[in-house]
């Protein structure tokens, strides 16, 4: 019996340019717009549906820096310093 496996293609993920040394978990959340409240964003993260560099992560408060990968459902942002050219920015 042969079996067709289809394997799913790694897009690489959403850029997030942040000017500050540091975002909160909860607060990069809600910049990138995945979610509308800081009250949701504490309920996914407590819940442990957001990983930080492939680890579960339940610190809303998590300090997240340029560098930094996190992933929420299906989506993956990736965390860079802003440039001085760079718009968007928080």
């Amino acid at each position: 019996m042969k079996f067709r496996v289809k394997i799913a293609e790694s897009k690489p993920g959403q850029p997030v340019y942040i000017s500050t040394e540091f975002i909160r978990l909860d607060a990069l959340l809600k910049f990138a717009a995945l979610l509308q409240s800081g009250g949701e964003a504490k309920y996914f993260i407590q819940n442990g549906e957001v990983s930080v560099n492939g680890e579960v992560c339940t610190q809303r408060g998590k300090k997240i820096r340029p560098g930094d990968i996190v992933c929420f459902k299906k989506t993956v942002l990736n965390v860079f310093s802003a440039d001085k050219d760079n718009n968007n920015v928080c």
